[in-house]
């Protein structure tokens, strides 16, 4: 029976490699200062009533949508009309600033060092502490044979 873990390990082995193409041009993709919308409007030669006229709404709506859309308001249906209406697709996508295994990896050993902290507490008060090439190794085998990684956004 496949776990919850192993579906998400597939799930990242399947995301990450078409991620990191939209990773690699995030700076390409940044919203223009005044939104898409009007970007693509005015690089068409369009004004805010014709774009309205072609979406069925009013020049004023326009204005509301190109000002909702540079303070995160609008709604995606919304630009996809506005898109369709321009001759244009709607991509969305939320790109990790990392890959998902590295986000899942930095997590896994965050909350493995929060549990295994008390036992280093102990161990440390009996001079037995570990240098940091043995703490990674012990993070590293604790986060592969005990971590429960259906645990680990909590």
């Amino acid at each position: 029976m496949e776990t919850s873990a192993t579906r998400a390990a597939k799930a990242r082995k399947h995301l990450d490699p078409r991620l990191i193409d939209l990773s690699a041009g995030r700076r390409k993709l940044a919203r223009p200062n005044h939104g898409w919308v009007r970007a693509i409007r005015q690089a068409l030669g369009m004004t805010t009533t014709q774009l309205g006229r072609r979406m069925g709404i009013t020049q004023s709506t326009l204005s509301s949508l190109e000002r909702s859309e540079i303070n995160g308001s609008v709604r995606l249906a919304t630009l996809q009309r506005a898109a369709e209406a321009m001759n244009c697709t709607l991509v969305y996508a939320i790109v990790p600033n990392t890959s998902l295994e590295d986000i899942v990896q930095e997590q896994a050993k965050k909350v493995a060092a929060e549990q295994l902290a008390p036992v280093e507490h102990t161990m440390s008060l009996e001079n037995q502490s570990l240098d940091k090439a043995a703490r990674d190794a012990f993070l590293k085998s604790y986060i592969e044979n005990e971590l429960d990684l259906s645990k680990l956004w909590r």
